[in-house]
């Protein structure tokens, strides 16, 4: 066991965020999204909705400030903005205060995105486009 690390971060999940370097990306998907599919990493995160393992590892995740397109979500297919979207923009405004922007795109262009991304953890949040790719950056000290 460690000290300070929230039992949600499995020893899986952990090695994926510290193997990732600047500029990968990372899908947190629900539990409709066809993970298996996508994913050349894998990694299961079952009985965890997609905010409470956001919450758990964005404190030690440092965001890409460098691009706009930071925190990706997939597109309604409408106007309508999913509650959960509102949830993500008040975790990444949290973390910080001027990185809270989400960046809508179709579907088609979420799915490549996944199979492009260094991994995709698969929860089993039942609320509906609570996929979000989260691109990491750079730490400063």
């Amino acid at each position: 066991m460690l000290k300070n690390i929230p039992p949600i971060l499995s020893p899986d999940l952990l090695h994926i965020l510290m193997s990732m370097g600047h500029g990968d990306e990372i899908v947190i998907a629900d539990g409709n999204f066809p993970a298996d599919t996508h994913a050349e990493r894998l990694i299961r995160a079952d009985g965890h909705g997609v905010c409470d393992i956001v919450n758990a590892f964005i404190p030690f995740f440092p965001m890409d400030e460098s691009v706009n397109d930071y925190a990706i979500v997939m597109a309604t297919g409408n106007e309508s903005i999913p509650p959960i979207w509102t949830e993500f923009e008040s975790i990444l405004h949290n973390q910080s205060p001027n990185r809270s922007t989400l960046t809508s795109i179709s579907r088609e262009a979420f799915y490549e995105r996944s199979r492009n991304a260094f991994a995709i953890v698969a929860s089993s949040e039942s609320a509906l486009f609570a996929n979000i790719i989260l691109k990491k950056g750079v730490v400063i000290i």
